[in-house]
Formats: C-alpha cells, sequence, structure tokens
C-alpha cells in the first residue's frame, strides 16, 4: 500500500492523474484502459498469427528445429526472454494500479469542503428530501428539485428516514448509499447546464420504481439569484 501511495504521488504530481469533474475522470479511466487492452490483444494475436505461420505444417521435410510439446525453446537466451517479458509485464501492471488508485483517491476526497456547495440529501418510501444551508426543504413527492450551480463543486450529505435506498444521478457518475442512521459522503460537479434524473438504486418496496427526482443544473448567476429569492421569502 505504501509504494502504491508513493507511486501514485508521484504520477499525480507529473499530471498524468486526470483532475476535473466525476464523468471526466471515469472516461479517462475507461479510455486508458480501452487503449491498453486493445494493445495487449493485438500484440498477443499478432504473435499467435506469427508462430502459427511460422511453425505451420507445409507438408515437407524441413530442418525448422519446432519446439516440442511442454519444452521451452532452446534458443531463449536462458531466460533472458522471460524473464524482460514479465519485468516489463510488472511495470506496466503496476504502474497502471497505481495510477487507477491515485485517481480513485482523488474521485473519493473531491473539491475542498471552502469551494463546494453541502446539500443534506434524505431518502424516504418513496422520495428525496434536499435541505439547503440556509434550511431551505426541496421535496421530490411535492414536485421539489435538487437545483446545482454549473461548474461548482456539489457535496451530498445522503442518509435515510426509513429503510435502504441509494441516491444516484447516472450523468453525473455519482451513486451513494442512504442508510438509515448513517450519513454517507459523494460529490460531483456538473460542467452544462441542463435537467438531469436521480433515481433510487435499492429495492425499497412497492414504490421504488417511481423514486425519482430531478436534478437542474443552473448558471451560477441564476443560481444566486433563486437561492437569493429564498432568504428573502424566509426572512
Amino acid at each position: 500500500m505504501t509504494l502504491l501511495h508513493h507511486l501514485s504521488g508521484l504520477l499525480a504530481q507529473s499530471g498524468l492523474i486526470p483532475r476535473g469533474t466525476r464523468v471526466f475522470v471515469f472516461d479517462r479511466i475507461f479510455t486508458v484502459f480501452l487503449l491498453l487492452g486493445t494493445l495487449v490483444g493485438v500484440v498477443v494475436i499478432a504473435y499467435m498469427l506469427y508462430n502459427a505461420y511460422k511453425y505451420r505444417d507445409t507438408g515437407e521435410a524441413d530442418d525448422v528445429d519446432r519446439p516440442a510439446l511442454g519444452e521451452l525453446p532452446a534458443d531463449g537466451g536462458k531466460g533472458k526472454k522471460l524473464f524482460t517479458s514479465f519485468a516489463l509485464s510488472a511495470v506496466i501492471v503496476i504502474s497502471l494500479v497505481a495510477w487507477t488508485y491515485g485517481t480513485l483517491l482523488y474521485v473519493e476526497e473531491g473539491p475542498s469542503q471552502a469551494e463546494s456547495l453541502e446539500i443534506e440529501v434524505e431518502g424516504y418510501q418513496f422520495g428525496w428530501r434536499f435541505t439547503y444551508p440556509n434550511g431551505h426543504v426541496e421535496d421530490s413527492t411535492a414536485g421539489g428539485v435538487l437545483r446545482v450551480p454549473v461548474d461548482r463543486g456539489i457535496r451530498l450529505r445522503v442518509t435515510s428516514a426509513d429503510v435502504f435506498h441509494n441516491f444516484g444521478i447516472p450523468e453525473q457518475k455519482v451513486k451513494s448509499d442512504a442508510i438509515p442512521g448513517q450519513t454517507s459522503e459523494t460529490w460531483f460537479e456538473a460542467d452544462e447546464t441542463g435537467t438531469y434524473t436521480a433515481n433510487c438504486y435499492e429495492l425499497c418496496g412497492a414504490g421504488h420504481s417511481y423514486m425519482t427526482a430531478q436534478v437542474v443544473v443552473m448558471e451560477p448567476d441564476e443560481y444566486r439569484e433563486w437561492y437569493t429569492n429564498l432568504n428573502e421569502s424566509a426572512s
């Protein structure tokens, strides 16, 4: 674990570990694994086809020294090729694990609390209740929505009033358990305005499939005006 911390720290300092929204980070993870998987697949299949062609049965006697089943090739350089392939594989795998570990650490940490907006999310059968820092409450069963500003970190403190729920916004790659008597934290940062859908991803009763809420991402000025009006109407 110490080695992974050290390697991930070096990768973070080099700028190789992606920073940004959850959507951006998970897209980068997918891209890296897709490219590496494709490269490995191409190399393995190409080497297999090369050997299949090299040692093909031509029906003629020749002097090709084909390796016998269960035997190591005699011209393997006393294991140097095998050792080199293992060493390169180890370096690639350890680097990939360290990169992924460092990336997921960033996803877990998220933006600093000083720069983010914290909103309480409470699940209940069968709706969501959102409480803002000023005490304003939006209830999804009463037509309430979760409103957030674009390009700002949003920290969600998620809990449940009754049974197990799971709050998730698939478009923002955010998902967190809602457990009675406990509070879990997660975050997201939307880079585009628009309306998204939050769902419950834990089977919680007969109305589970109807347990949805709208998430409205607004321009910062528009959000500030809406939030200010809430404060004025409450005073």
